[in-house]
């Protein structure tokens, strides 16, 4: 009797170890105001080499590209100003978080994200030098208005993904090499066509939430109007299981790459650039008209919708 009920007990006692284990708690909640403290924001050179002029805080709260307003935190590129050909990018803004992360859970719940030929839009990790060596992380990327989203990774070399593994999205390359094929790293694109650009809007976004540990790298994807969305995830809660969530949109195992050598302690971006080497590069098979540079350059109206709506980014640890 005293054997059975001792091992019931190292049976519970493991159950909760593994509970434990799983469970991460609120480390940064950032809100509205909040952005303004938890970010920086970078007036730097374009790396993709788009058709963007990336603005300090400064000017940016001073040309209402960033704002602030209860839970809401708007960030947003010019759509008044005509360019001309031989100048600066339309004015825009990129910012970086001050913490750096390793293993951790970040919910972004985005009520509306930049749409309009031309756009790129991001939401992604990464480390602050020596890319790709500390890798990066795509959470919310596309260009043009073409949906779905993809979640990708970039690495140095000795990264890939199999073909098959535990995930509703499509895998596309599966090499996360940046050298390899111009940088398109190893992708996965979301079943959903309501996580990326105009459909995703107008269903009033959703949340977006990335899990990093040394085995694994998921991201998981609900709409608004999901029935689906863990309580947790839209109530903003103490502590989030990703282990209950189930299936994830993309799913990145460490059975063909160590992450734990391959990604590095990781700062959060958030960006909107123009044209450059993806929405540039494939700007003529999107529909869309004229060339992008010229597009972005002479319909400043067509980016009024050109902005991120955040009513939170919740980081747990």
């Amino acid at each position: 009797m005293f054997t059975r009920s001792w091992g019931y007990l190292v049976g519970l006692s493991l159950l909760a170890t593994c509970n434990l284990v799983s469970a991460y708690s609120l480390s940064d909640t950032i809100i509205g105001s909040n952005f303004f403290d938890a970010f920086a924001w970078e007036a730097i050179a374009d790396p993709t080499h788009g058709r963007v002029n990336y603005v300090d805080q400064g000017t940016a709260r001073n040309q209402n590209l960033s704002y602030a307003s209860g839970d809401t935190f708007v960030l947003r590129a010019d759509y008044r100003s005509y360019l001309g050909s031989g100048g600066a990018g339309r004015n825009s803004v990129r910012i970086r978080s001050w913490k750096a992360y390793t293993n951790h859970v970040a919910v972004f719940n985005v009520r509306h994200m930049p749409q309009g030929c031309g756009t790129w839009p991001a939401i992604w990790e990464v480390k602050g030098s020596n890319w790709p060596d500390g890798g990066e992380i795509d959470i919310v990327e596309g260009v043009n208005d073409q949906s779905p989203n993809a979640a990708t990774l970039h690495t140095s070399g000795g990264c890939s993904m199999p073909g098959s593994r535990d995930e509703t999205g499509s895998p596309t390359q599966l090499d996360c090499n940046a050298a390899v094929n111009g940088n398109s790293g190893c992708g996965v694109k979301f079943r959903n066509s309501n996580s990326y650009g105009p459909s995703f809007n107008s269903n009033g976004g959703g949340w977006y939430a990335l899990e990093r540990t040394s085995s694994s790298i998921k991201v998981w994807f609900w709409a608004r109007n999901d029935g689906g969305v863990p309580a947790e995830v839209r109530n903003g809660g103490s502590n989030v299981t990703p282990g209950n969530w189930g299936t994830p949109s993309a799913n990145f195992p460490n059975s063909q790459c160590n992450i734990a050598s391959h990604f590095q302690e990781h700062n959060i971006v958030i960006n909107l650039t123009f044209c450059g080497d993806w929405a540039g590069g494939v700007y003529g098979n999107s529909g869309c008209p004229s060339s992008c540079d010229d597009y972005v350059n002479n319909n400043p109206g067509a980016f009024q919708n050109a902005y991120f709506d955040f009513a939170s980014i919740r980081v747990y640890q």
